[in-house]
């Protein structure tokens, strides 16, 4: 789960961060009162939005007056925003975040994130703050260190914090505020099962003060149910329409751009499933595994949430039956086609418990179902439906 840059913040700000002060617009009539809050006379305006690159896209501006705050925030307050992750639709900027302007000697990159492959927790450091980290990586590989440390309740120790901020070539007082910063990330990723705080930039400002300019958050979605004071930080505004409404069923659903739907029980065979639509000529419209004990009714609300893209042209149903049922998803796929007035090409394999009763539910169902014999099979033949 993602959220915002000012919630973010809020949370570095409650384990000890320095973090710039900055206050949340929601309506415009709220400016005057808010920002008088705030010191100086140079504000920052940031959209919020749960995409990066804002800046480049003209989420970010720096304002020097009053009046050319309110005007930038009217501007942006309503506009869709498109950057590199928004996709060609852009999203629709509700809430804008006005912070106090830093005067920036130095940028950094620091971010904190769960490892899978080594089981531990990764920090990487470099000295190109402000920019894109992957682009970093690629064309200035020596300015990136990545250290990977080991799950502990106490913390790090100081020559694992040093490996950390050696790069930075920080002085000693820099050097205090950043051992409690790396050990304030540390704990946010174990006690709230953070997958991802990126920092960038860290700052030093003309004052030599280390700041946090700009923060991202990203939850384990698995560990929500433990967190109930991060659920509340949800933003269903930032999130695709059927990916709310599958959250309700516990359908792990992402809405892709292609035209052939997807309906899969297990992660490894949906991306078996997408690869080979792909190999044929086609693109997937979705990512949906429906699990492996899946009801008739989450089965039926699956299929639902499919044609409830308007870019979907056909589908194909492909379950290997171990823990789920073939005939129970063959009940779902006729109730729901009848519902809804099923009126693209679908294509079903079944494999596994109960294919047979699966298939004879099909056939009596008098719908326009192709039956596929194995997943090449049904590939090419909805490929071909759809061509």
């Amino acid at each position: 789960m993602n959220i915002h840059e000012y919630q973010a913040k809020q949370i570095l700000r409650e384990y000890g961060v320095p973090v710039s002060n900055g206050v949340l617009i929601e309506n415009l009539e709220e400016i005057k009162d808010k920002v008088s809050t705030l010191r100086g006379d140079e504000f920052v305006v940031k959209a919020q939005i749960h995409a990066g690159g804002r800046g480049k896209a003209g989420g970010v501006k720096l304002v020097k007056n009053f009046d050319d705050l309110q005007k930038t925030s009217k501007t942006l307050m309503g506009k869709v925003l498109i950057t590199h992750q928004t996709g060609p639709n852009g999203k629709e900027i509700k809430k804008i975040y006005i912070e106090e302007a830093s005067h920036i000697v130095k940028e950094f990159y620091l971010s904190c994130l769960i490892d899978r492959a080594s089981s531990k927790i990764a920090f990487i450091s470099s000295t190109e703050g402000g920019m894109d980290i992957e682009k970093v990586a690629k064309e200035n590989p020596s300015k990136i260190t990545t250290n990977k440390i080991k799950l502990k309740s106490e913390g790090l120790n100081q020559n694992e914090i040093e490996n950390i901020i050696s790069i930075f070539h920080f002085n000693s007082e820099q050097k205090k505020i950043a051992s409690k910063l790396i050990n304030s990330l540390y704990k946010i990723v174990l006690e709230k099962d953070a997958n991802l705080i990126e920092i960038n930039p860290l700052i030093i400002n003309k004052k030599n003060e280390l700041i946090c300019l700009d923060a991202k958050m990203n939850f384990d979605d698995n560990a929500i149910f433990r967190r109930p004071e991060i659920l509340k930080l949800r933003d269903l505004n930032e999130e695709e329409p059927a990916e709310i409404q599958a959250s309700k069923y516990d359908l792990a659903y992402i809405k892709l751009d292609g035209s052939i739907g997807c309906m899969v029980n297990g992660a490894g065979l949906a991306m078996a499933t997408m690869d080979i639509i792909k190999i044929y000529g086609k693109e997937p419209a979705n990512f949906l595994d429906v699990g492996g004990g899946a009801s008739k009714e989450k089965v039926t609300a699956a299929f639902k949430l499919i044609l409830s893209d308007k870019n979907v042209k056909g589908i194909l149903i492909n379950i290997f039956g171990g823990i789920m049922r073939c005939d129970v998803i063959a009940q779902g796929v006729v109730e729901a086609a009848k519902e809804i007035n099923l009126s693209v090409p679908l294509v079903v394999r079944l494999a596994g418990t109960n294919f047979k009763k699966g298939k004879e539910i099909l056939d009596k169902s008098n719908l326009k179902i192709l039956s596929a014999s194995d997943l090449n099979d049904a590939a090419k033949k909805i490929v071909k439906a759809v061509a």
